[in-house]
């Protein structure tokens, strides 16, 4: 591994060492560089130009500062973030996390799905639906067959083609500078609330934050690959996924102006615009993301419920093959679903936003706690909860954007949802402002 004793940071081992070494955050990377944060990137920039080009960027900064918290939880600690809560929490605290992860991973699993059949139907010619079945039985085989490493090896060569896919995607699109230099001045435009959490919720969501702790377990990382572990977040959150994020985005501001284009449409809109070259550059490249972040996305609900039922983590245990397998399969209806997936995959990243500021809001506590022996930074802190506070807002704005469209049962069970998770925040935050005064 590296040649860190302790926790240092990055200060030693070399960085083709580092490079051959790193994995579990590109696991991480490969789900927030996926379809959905491609459409929420493509809707941005096709509806409102390069306005929200700071939100790409703050994006990329707040994903990789999400990540180090968790890597930092689960390296120091060696245990798994649903036992830590029911460790130091309780019980009612982990099932608390365990649903808001199910929820959120499961109704993106569906969609991301639909995205992967969808592409691979454009592709090949091939019924979406009959892709949908396919692609459940690759995971299936490949995850539940093969374990971890073989998604982590699927993931960081996925990821590495679908930078360059999209990298090569903005040469060839005309950019206009000026504008991108303007959209780095914070502005909200009307309507971009929404967008802005798909954008944000693409790079800080409860899957990547709650995957981190059993991810490096199955690396069997720990406190002396505190260097590589941080290394490893810094490469795939701040440099991978920034420059995919900022390459779409920069793409679909230059020269798409339909904000109701599909992640297909949008490609294939490019061939009449600046040629098939760009077109099918795109199309391999939202392919390459769709299938990373489907295999991702597969292994979080399994690992937090496993890890509250005291099982496995690993497929050398039977029971949690089992429930790999189970999900694996129960991505396939996905290709089914109706409707236009762009709206989809914001709508399912906005969700998972509303969900993401509670898993925030453990992991800073928890840091801050006796579950992990050196206590978090300020500074570390300082970043924490300025995440949870513009992760909180950008999900009240969502849950208020839903509601004031009547409360159907959608809306309702998105306000539920975020009132729980609300209240349970709050109670937290009293928790630990108790325990401080105690200790004071």
């Amino acid at each position: 591994m590296s040649e860190m004793t302790g926790e240092t940071g990055v200060q030693s081992g070399t960085a083709r060492g580092y490079l051959s070494e790193m994995g579990p955050s590109w696991v991480a990377g490969a789900i927030a560089a996926g379809p959905a944060s491609m459409a929420s990137l493509i809707t941005a920039g096709a509806g409102f130009g390069y306005s929200l080009l700071w939100v790409v960027l703050l994006s990329a900064v707040a994903g990789t500062v999400a990540q180090y918290l968790a890597m930092r939880l689960g390296l120091l600690s060696g245990q798994g973030i649903v036992t830590l809560v029911e460790s130091y929490l309780g019980e009612s605290w982990a099932w608390i996390l365990v649903v808001d992860v199910v929820v959120a991973a499961g109704v993106a699993q569906l969609v991301i799905m639909k995205t992967v059949a969808s592409v691979s139907a454009t592709i090949t010619g091939i019924d979406a639906r009959i892709w949908g079945v396919i692609w459940a039985v690759i995971l299936l085989a490949g995850l539940a067959g093969r374990g971890y490493r073989f998604l982590e090896l699927a993931a960081k060569a996925l990821v590495a083609a679908v930078v360059l896919a999209f990298v090569a995607s903005a040469f060839i699109v005309p950019i206009d500078a000026g504008s991108a230099v303007q959209g780095l001045i914070p502005t909200l435009p009307s309507n971009g609330a929404l967008v802005a959490a798909g954008i944000l919720g693409g790079a800080v969501h409860i899957t990547l934050i709650t995957m981190h702790s059993y991810t490096m377990r199955a690396r069997g990382w720990d406190e002396s690959d505190y260097g590589l572990a941080t290394f490893d977040v810094i490469a795939s959150m701040l440099v991978a996924f920034g420059i995919y994020s900022i390459s779409i985005f920069l793409v679909a501001a230059s020269v798409l102006s339909d904000p109701n284009l599909t992640t297909v449409g949008a490609a294939q809109a490019l061939g009449p615009l600046v040629g098939p070259n760009a077109k099918w550059l795109f199309l391999l490249g939202l392919g390459g993301a769709a299938v990373s972040t489907l295999g991702g996305n597969t292994i979080v609900p399994p690992f937090v419920v496993a890890d509250k039922l005291g099982w496995g983590t690993t497929v050398e245990d039977s029971r949690y093959r089992a429930l790999l397998a189970a999900f694996a399969l129960l991505s396939a209806p996905g290709a089914f679903i109706g409707g236009q997936v762009i709206g989809q995959l914001v709508l399912v990243l906005a969700l998972g936003t509303v969900g993401t500021p509670f898993a925030i809001a453990v992991v800073l506590y928890l840091l801050n706690s006796e579950a992990v022996p050196k206590s978090n930074a300020t500074l570390a802190n300082a970043g924490g909860v300025g995440i949870l506070l513009v992760s909180g807002a950008l999900a009240a704005n969502f849950v208020r954007g839903q509601i004031a469209g009547g409360v159907e049962l959608l809306s309702g069970a998105v306000l539920a949802f975020a009132v729980i998770l609300g209240v349970a925040i709050v109670v937290l935050l009293g928790k630990y402002v108790r325990e401080e005064v105690s200790v004071a």
